[in-house]
């Protein structure tokens, strides 16, 4: 049975305090925090002052020109984002259940699968519940990690690392990530046989920014390669721009196999047939512990599943009520 005596009925929270923590946050200072919400300034600095009160510790520092979080609001504005986001998403589906729609569910993935599992798992779901609203991010994991951690995604497929804490989250593994060198069609390496990798030193690369998993992993296979690192390249993460630039240029790069196959398969790029020492860490379905999933995020889940049992060949567990 749920507690209804623990310290939020002794502190009266107040929803219009989670509002301004977070407020404070982005603004950085009361006065235009106070203007976001529509009161006065007085009135804000009294419903922080209650709050730091109640929980008995400073939550911004008071600052000649603003307010800085301490940790112990860094803490509070984490759970409060995490909190309003939950009661959004509440009224969302409530709204959606008045007009006889199905809810709406946030889902975010990496590039590889974004290009292969989310189009048919989106085709099917949206064939099952036409009026089921889904939103879709394709970002790295840290940024997705970032959004879920918020609650403003309800499932993402991506990668965990050493960095992460995991304690508050679910992680099913997927597949392994393959990489591979890839280049325009018509380019002169096409024409070299047999291909070493050594032959595509002779070029300059694009390759991912530095802090990305496969920046990190390609370089590391220089490393073991007894190679020096590249002095002729471009950094980007825009893969429109990677592909108009090896077009109309000899350069090449690395990506995931699976979005090199896309392209391949509509004629922007042709996969080099050459071997790559460099394999990126699984991916997988995860979601957060300590946050139910709604019964449209459920579905969306089931149906990732299924599909990536198409795509990958892994069974996986059924998604629980």
């Amino acid at each position: 049975m749920t507690n209804y005596t623990h310290w939020l009925i002794r502190a009266r929270l107040k929803t219009r305090q989670l509002l301004l923590i977070v407020a404070l946050a982005e603004e950085g200072n009361i006065h235009r925090a106070s203007q976001v919400l529509s009161m006065t300034q007085p009135a804000a600095s009294k419903l922080l002052k209650d709050l730091e009160d109640v929980l008995g510790v400073q939550l911004f520092e008071r600052l000649p020109r603003g307010m800085r979080p301490t940790w112990y609001g860094e803490t509070m504005i984490r759970h409060a984002r995490a909190a309003l986001n939950s009661l959004n998403q509440a009224n969302d589906e409530l709204q959606a259940a008045k007009h006889g729609q199905f809810g709406q569910v946030n889902l975010g993935a990496i590039t590889s699968p974004g290009v292969v599992l989310l189009p048919p798992t989106i085709a099917a779901v949206k064939q099952a519940h036409p009026h089921l609203r889904i939103t879709i991010q394709i970002e790295s994991s840290n940024v997705l990690l970032e959004q879920l951690y918020r609650g403003t995604l309800d499932v993402m497929v991506g990668r965990l690392s050493e960095e992460h804490d995991t304690d508050d989250l679910r992680y099913e593994s997927i597949a392994d990530e393959p990489v591979c060198a890839v280049a325009r069609p018509g380019h002169p390496l096409f024409d070299t046989s047999p291909l070493v990798f050594t032959d595509l030193l002779a070029y300059g690369w694009i390759v991912p920014p530095v802090g990305s998993v496969m920046r990190h992993k390609f370089d590391l296979m220089f490393q073991e390669l007894d190679l020096q690192q590249l002095s002729n390249r471009i950094e980007t993460s825009s893969l429109l721009f990677l592909t108009k630039m090896m077009q109309d240029s000899d350069m090449v790069s690395i990506m995931a196999t699976d979005v090199a196959r896309y392209y391949a398969d509509h004629g922007l790029l042709r996969i080099l047939p050459v071997n790559m020492p460099c394999e990126l860490e699984p991916f997988g379905f995860i979601t957060r512990r300590d946050k139910p999933l709604s019964p449209a995020a459920q579905v969306l889940l089931s149906a990732l599943k299924t599909s990536a049992q198409a795509v990958y060949g892994k069974q996986f567990a059924q998604v629980a009520d």
